[in-house]
């Protein structure tokens, strides 16, 4: 097949960005519920590694999350959908807030939202190899990285890139991944431990 530039046509930016986008919804609109393990690899700006967590992720769409990191230090984010819950059991603290728009442009609450939200919030560019790359940056400033990575292999979400003002970069790399497998309703409703602490934000 001829590209259109040798065919003497022009392609817009603009097309080849909803072609992107477009392609990037045809993955995300069949994924109603995602299971897997996780590694996370937090790197500076030269690729140094600064921080290593492994855990489990549990995400059903529209806005439910679970999010529970077992290693080196405990964790537990969780999402019902209303309000954000950040549980630190060493500290015997919860953290909640009210799921605003700056808390949905976390990378895996992205996932789970409405997938018109994302491709109007971002621009999305598309990269074709062993791996199908989605390049994510945000339109407004207002957000907490300058871009995301979402890598497939086929129709499976495998991985995250996440990369921040100061060139900090964030690796999410996802393994034992089941799709639309079905999740207890129960796991996304956070129950506070008795004698923890409750700090409620914006309240």
């Amino acid at each position: 097949m001829l590209a259109a530039s040798a065919l003497g046509l022009m392609v817009s930016p603009e097309s080849w960005a909803q072609d992107a986008a477009e392609r990037l919804s045809e993955r995300l609109e069949p994924l109603e519920t995602y299971h897997a393990s996780f590694e996370q690899k937090i790197l500076d700006s030269s690729g140094d590694h600064l921080q290593e967590a492994q855990g489990e992720m549990w995400l059903a769409r529209p806005g439910l999350l679970r999010w529970e990191v077992d290693a080196p230090y405990a964790q537990t984010v969780m999402s019902d959908g209303e309000e954000v819950y950040l549980y630190d059991p060493d500290l015997e603290q919860v953290t909640v807030q009210a799921v605003d728009e700056r808390i949905t442009h976390t990378p895996a609450l992205l996932i789970s939202g409405n997938i018109d939200d994302l491709t109007a919030s971002y621009d999305v560019h598309y990269e074709n190899g062993d791996e199908d790359i989605f390049t994510l940056v945000p339109s407004t400033p207002d957000t907490l990285f300058e871009e995301l990575n979402l890598m497939f292999e086929g129709e499976t979400l495998t991985e995250l890139w996440m990369t921040d003002s100061t060139g900090q970069r964030t690796a999410i790399i996802f393994s034992a991944i089941r799709q639309n497998s079905e999740i207890d309703d129960e796991r996304f409703t956070f129950e506070i431990p008795e004698g923890t602490d409750v700090i409620r934000e914006g309240r």
